[in-house]
């Protein structure tokens, strides 16, 4: 060990040892947060199941919106598709790629810890915060499109704190930064578009801050530095859709349908003072089901607002970054469970004032750590430190979690298990998704969609419906797997061969097997 230190140097040896604990805690939290974890029997989301398929599709030459629909960024359905390549039939990658990426948000919190509380106090509460995090409702399931975006956000959050808190006003944020901001910014363009609010507030208040000091250029650079750093993300799949003549089916499938079809921006929908109550009462019943993080997240927004020594541009930026991420979110009237999981990465905050205190108590009581220091190595308090934060991370998942019942599922009970037995007697067998988003048979089978419309979106599309029947008046499928109902049309060319009633999410549902006739 002391060779070791001696030869990557003490500092670069403490940022290992450091990155090692983070990225194992980060593996152990998920372990029974995610139901992409190997202790659930399926991840058996449907969302998720989806970008599964669609990136199993990119990776088998199929372009996404145009060759199979779904609506989310390019980014999300790549990295999917990378987690395929680890595993075709479950979501083993999925489960790696949640881990790294909670190994970037954990190495934010870190960092954002730091800029209020000692190196070790930020260590011992890192994990903490994750766990209220990834234990949230919000959370949902594992593996959605939100939790993608989320380091993003939590770097975004640490670059522009650092910037008020030590160099504003002295100096402005250097071009590096707000470059990094403007790539992070690309990125969940690239993602769910709908989080960007918090990088509009983030680079308005980047902007204010040249204003303050009178450099209106500065401002303007300031922007375009920003802008043309969030192009980047965007060349691959300007290259990728452009060499194949369809970048306007890329606009088509990701802004057209997510402004003007799934969300009400484009109706009439209710007045200002209307929309303004109606999102005031869904912000209180999100804090309701999120009450695990928002304890910690309202009073350290509140801390950071109201302390002393801060410039008035300094408070505002955190209100604003508030503010502009809640509207993006739901401004369009949507109100799933897991849109609030970007507004967790201000929970951190509360975590900032919790270490200041707990760092005042035991200052409080040094005298008598003095003498217990003496007693017991500090190398040795400090690992029962970490292993107490993690012990008291997985405690904070295993209360809190709405998957942990889930683990009880035995695998063979689960309709997916009974149907794959059936779609696996067929050779090299081909599927439709009617009914529902993917229930999941797409990738237990090892399935590639082989139809645009390879699941039921919930969009207002005429379309989709009348596309699927025709799919099922000529057969283009071996099987057809439908929720709950069915179109007449099916007798003409299939036969039932399975049926399973399966409860999810506090209903009961009907899942119907079909087989073409042979």
């Amino acid at each position: 060990m002391n060779a070791l230190k001696r030869a990557v140097g003490f500092d670069r040896f403490k940022r290992m040892t450091e990155g090692g604990f983070l990225l194992l805690a980060a593996f152990i939290l998920l372990l029974f947060a995610t139901r992409s974890s190997f202790l659930y029997p399926y991840n058996d989301w449907n969302d998720a199941n989806s970008y599964f398929s669609v990136g199993k599709a990119l990776f088998h030459g199929k372009m996404p919106y145009r060759d199979v629909f779904d609506q989310k960024g390019m980014y999300l359905y790549f990295f999917y598709g990378l987690s395929y390549l680890v595993s075709h039939t479950t979501f083993a990658g999925v489960f790696v790629m949640e881990v790294i990426l909670a190994f970037f948000v954990f190495a934010g919190f870190f960092h954002i810890l730091q800029l209020y509380v000692r190196r070790e106090m930020a260590l011992f509460l890192s994990p903490l915060v994750l766990a209220v995090v990834i234990s949230s409702k919000s959370f949902y399931w594992g593996g959605s499109a939100e939790e993608i975006c989320f380091p993003f956000l939590v770097w975004g959050l640490f670059l522009s704190l650092k910037y008020f808190k030590r160099n504003y006003p002295e100096s402005v944020m250097s071009w590096k930064e707000i470059l990094s901001g403007g790539v992070m910014a690309g990125m969940i363009a690239n993602i769910k578009f709908t989080v960007l609010g918090f990088y509009f507030a983030w680079m308005m208040c980047i902007a204010f801050s040249f204003l303050v000091k009178k450099n209106f250029w500065g401002a303007v650079k300031g922007c375009l530095i920003f802008l043309g750093g969030m192009a980047v993300p965007f060349v691959p799949w300007l290259i990728y859709f452009g060499v194949q003549n369809s970048l306007y089916e890329w606009y088509w499938g990701y802004v057209y349908i997510n402004v003007f079809v799934y969300s009400n921006l484009n109706s009439k929908g209710p007045g200002i003072v209307e929309r303004i109550y109606t999102l005031s009462k869904l912000f209180y019943w999100i804090v309701r089901d999120n009450l695990v993080y928002f304890c910690f997240l309202i009073p350290g927004t509140i801390c950071f607002f109201l302390g002393k020594e801060k410039k008035w541009l300094e408070r505002f930026h955190l209100l604003a970054l508030c503010v502009f991420l809640f509207l993006g979110i739901y401004i369009g009237g949507g109100t799933l469970p897991y849109y609030a999981l970007p507004l967790a990465v201000f929970t951190v905050m509360g975590f900032a004032y919790l270490g200041q205190g707990l760092e005042w108590l035991l200052r409080q009581g040094k005298k008598n750590l003095a003498g217990w220091n003496r007693k017991i190595n500090a190398v040795s308090l400090m690992l029962w430190g970490l292993f107490i934060s993690v012990l008291l991370g997985w405690g904070i998942v295993w209360r809190n979690s709405i998957n942990i019942p889930f683990m009880q599922m035995e695998k063979e009970m689960h309709f997916l298990s009974r149907f794959k037995k059936v779609v696996e007697k067929e050779e090299n067998p081909t599927l439709l998704n009617i009914g529902c988003l993917d229930a999941g048979l797409y990738t237990v089978c090892d399935i590639v969609p082989a139809c645009r419309w390879f699941q039921t979106q919930t969009l207002a599309i005429d379309d989709v419906l009348k596309e699927q029947e025709r799919y099922i008046a000529e057969g283009q499928t071996t099987f057809v797997i439908a929720r709950d109902d069915y179109p007449e049309v099916i007798w003409e060319n299939y036969e039932l061969t399975a049926q399973e009633e399966w409860y999810q999410d506090g209903k009961v549902y009907t899942y119907y097997l079909f087989r073409r006739n042979s």
